[in-house]
């Protein structure tokens, strides 16, 4: 089966090309960071139309770049959710029209499912069963995989997602946007011993997180301090590792309540190396395997709808020819594949 997947959930326009013999044979990304950089974080409405414009040119990119046509197609998916809605229905309009146009079936994917099982397009793929860590700009959540489909979440952040806090607190540094990768490159640059962070919530017992007050302690020791370049290496430094451990110590108690021995961590946030760097190397002192996507897959592209749409329209899983998509969508709501994969 060959399968075209399209993501559209936030400001990247990704398409990509998934068949069963070969595996992923074309993928392209379009970042709209230019577009957003003057207004310091995305504006939903500009994203939608930036899709509109990109997407048919980016889909037949992707076919030229694979020697294909888009009768070759066996099905399409697309994300349905969450994100915003502006530009969901933007992918999902297009999924839906070229599957009724070409009479092939068509899938909505849940958008951070794609970033879970975008690991399992490295050449060093997990195994079922494993504790995931799904950490990006909308979203910090530990979930227990079973299987495709198969989720229970053991903890989320009860308010700003971890990306989120990157991102918050490289505007109160003054750092462009996107400021996470900002923030992370400044922080190779700070005194680790100027200024120690809390770990928030590493003092309860649960997997839940929060974020916001390191937001807040952020701006408070910048506005104390003498406010030099220095100083802003120092707090970047400071805020990161906060983030680390609280995500290293929550990822512990997870594979310690679970008895997993296996770590899956995607999403956005997974490219930071000092992150990649320092789980590894103390999880794996515990005898326990990590696991990341491939780096140019941390972020938002349509390999991982493509593969998560091939795995499913295999399945026999089809959406209707109704159009929708979901701002908010639980995944443990979503239909299992039992141990198919």
């Amino acid at each position: 089966m060959r399968v075209l997947g399209i993501e559209t959930s936030c400001d990247e326009t990704g398409v990509a090309i998934y068949e069963t013999e070969r595996g992923l044979i074309a993928e392209h990304v379009y970042s709209q960071i230019e577009l957003h950089s003057a207004f310091g974080g995305v504006v939903p409405e500009l994203a939608s139309r930036d899709h509109i414009q990109k997407l048919s040119p980016l889909i037949q990119q992707t076919l030229t770049t694979a020697h294909l046509t888009l009768q070759d197609l066996d099905g399409i998916a697309y994300t349905q959710g969450p994100g915003l809605i502006g530009a969901l229905l933007v992918g999902a309009g297009v999924g839906r029209s070229l599957a009724w146009a070409l009479n092939i079936p068509a899938l909505g994917i849940h958008h951070m499912e794609g970033h879970l099982l975008a690991p399992m397009l490295d050449a060093n793929a997990p195994e079922f069963p494993f504790v995931a860590l799904l950490v990006s700009g909308g979203h910090t959540q530990l979930l227990q995989v079973q299987a495709v489909g198969d989720y229970t979440v053991l903890g989320e952040s009860l308010d700003d997602a971890a990306g989120e806090a990157f991102d918050k607190t490289a505007k109160v540094l003054g750092l462009p946007y996107p400021g996470g990768p900002a923030l992370a490159k400044l922080a190779e640059q700070g005194q680790p011993e100027r200024f120690h962070f809390p770990r928030p919530m590493t003092q309860k017992p649960g997997l839940n997180f929060s974020f916001s007050g390191l937001k807040t302690h952020a701006l408070t020791t910048w506005q104390q301090s003498d406010q030099s370049t220095q100083a802003k290496a120092d707090i970047a430094y400071a805020f990161q590792a906060a983030v680390i451990d609280t995500l290293i110590i929550k990822c512990r108690r997870a594979l310690k309540q679970t008895q997993l021995k296996r770590l899956v961590i995607a999403g956005g946030v997974s490219a930071n190396q000092a992150l990649r760097i320092t789980l590894t190397k103390q999880l794996n002192a515990l005898s326990c395997q990590v696991y990341f996507p491939p780096t140019a897959l941390c972020t938002d592209n349509g390999a991982m709808i493509a593969y998560a749409g091939w795995l499913r329209l295999c399945a026999g899983q089809t959406s209707g020819k109704h159009l929708s998509a979901y701002p908010r969508w639980d995944m443990q709501t979503l239909p299992t594949l039992g141990g198919w994969l």
